[in-house]
């Protein structure tokens, strides 16, 4: 069982028709009685509890949180079900996710894949960041309406991938500048973890490297920066 405190994200995954066990309600301020609405519009089950019974769930509410079904962050379909609904669609975009370990920057980056249009993301489903409640808030909701997926194996999901007409691009520094690729077409987007970057097996798969120009003194920037950088690029390219 876990919980939703973020306004953004309950408001969201209410929308998005994510399975909900009850809103509970503490304190009755402008936004919770936002969300009391939507609730009953969707006729979803309200709880009216004590400022204590919320406390003992999430320290950082605000008078309000949503009691969800499974993680937040869960797997929406599979790998396999994607590939056999893309028919014969040209330009598609897969964010693949190699060992990102913390929760912000998994949320960050679920909010960039869904302002720039991702069609899937897939993690590791045992190393990954998994902390819903953090993954939803950091996400502003992003988190109930990106199409993700979960496998065992990311090494065979690019090769499933590669299969199917993907070119897979590898995030690193040392590779090509982003903007001499060609990024049109089937793409599948591999970032690395915060502190190893792209795993040996992963980068194997690579059909090649991108790279972000920079000018700055630090060898970096921040994982979730960069695929917001990375995928404006590619939906720049696809015009």
């Amino acid at each position: 069982m876990n919980y939703l405190t973020g306004f953004h994200a309950m408001e969201e995954w209410i929308k998005a028709g994510k399975p909900v066990i009850a809103l509970l309600v503490a304190k009755p301020g402008p936004r919770s009685r936002e969300l009391v609405e939507l609730a009953r519009s969707r006729k979803l089950r309200i709880d009216r509890v004590g400022t204590h019974d919320l406390d003992s769930i999430a320290s950082e509410h605000r008078g309000v949180v949503l009691q969800i079904e499974g993680g937040g962050a869960e797997s929406e379909t599979s790998v396999e079900n994607f590939l056999e609904g893309l028919g014969e669609r040209k330009n598609v975009l897969v964010l693949l996710l190699d060992e990102i370990t913390d929760p912000h920057n998994y949320g960050a980056i679920l909010r960039s894949a869904d302002q720039f249009g991702v069609d899937l993301v897939i993690s590791r489903n045992r190393r990954s960041a998994k902390h819903a409640e953090v993954i939803a808030k950091t996400s502003a909701g992003a988190a109930a309406w990106v199409p993700q997926a979960e496998t065992a194996n990311l090494v065979r999901a690019a090769g499933q991938l590669k299969e199917r007409g993907f070119w897979i691009y590898g995030a690193d520094m040392e590779g090509e500048s982003v903007y001499k690729l060609d990024l049109r077409g089937r793409v599948g987007l591999i970032l690395g973890s915060e502190g190893a970057g792209l795993s040996r097996l992963i980068r194997e798969q690579c059909d090649g490297f991108a790279a972000l120009p920079s000018f700055g003194r630090l060898d970096s920037l921040n994982v979730s920066v960069a695929a917001g950088a990375l995928l404006y690029e590619v939906r720049r390219q696809w015009g």
